[in-house]
């Protein structure tokens, strides 16, 4: 009978934990779930539209290439994209604030520019919840010219061998 309490605690215990080399997303810039900085902001909302710093762990050894999406799911019927950078080395571990790593290229996003374009939500539209996915590809992403950024994250979740979100929080 005593080793079912540590049973229990271990089952409810290893539920939360990431499997091991399982990748991982973080960023000093917001905690997960948390509030993003107003310097990460759209300027139409009062920002500086600065991409936060971000680190990650766990890149699967059999990855090829690395990309990074930022979707709102609660921006209108269809959600809104924010960011797709493509092209990130496999071994990089993070970029620096405002600082996309070398050889990275940015795709159009919903706004129509092939950068980074912080959040803006509509006043009154409540909590919006923007996804930072981290993709790990088996090779480098062919983009396919002209796609809307909807088709390109569908084709990244598709491709990827192992992906990871980071979710930070907006409110106007």
């Amino acid at each position: 009978m005593r080793n079912i309490p540590m049973a229990l605690a271990f089952c409810a215990a290893s539920a939360f934990a990431l499997p091991a080399g399982a990748m991982e997303l973080t960023s000093p810039d917001f905690a997960p779930n948390g509030a993003i900085a107003l310097e990460q902001i759209y300027p139409e909302c009062g920002g500086k539209n600065i991409s936060p710093a971000l680190s990650w762990s766990g890149v699967p050894p059999t990855a090829k290439s690395l990309a990074l999406s930022v979707f709102d799911p609660d921006g209108g019927p269809h959600g809104w994209w924010h960011w797709t950078l493509i092209d990130i080395p496999a071994d990089t571990r993070g970029i620096a604030k405002a600082m996309p790593p070398a050889g990275a290229r940015s795709l159009k996003n919903d706004f129509g520019h092939a950068a980074y374009d912080g959040p803006c939500p509509p006043k009154g539209s409540g909590v919006h919840h923007y996804q930072f996915t981290l993709y790990a590809l088996p090779k480098a992403f062919a983009a396919v010219q002209g796609a809307s950024p909807s088709v390109v994250g569908a084709a990244l979740a598709k491709e990827a061998i192992a992906q990871t979100t980071l979710i930070g929080t907006v409110e106007r």
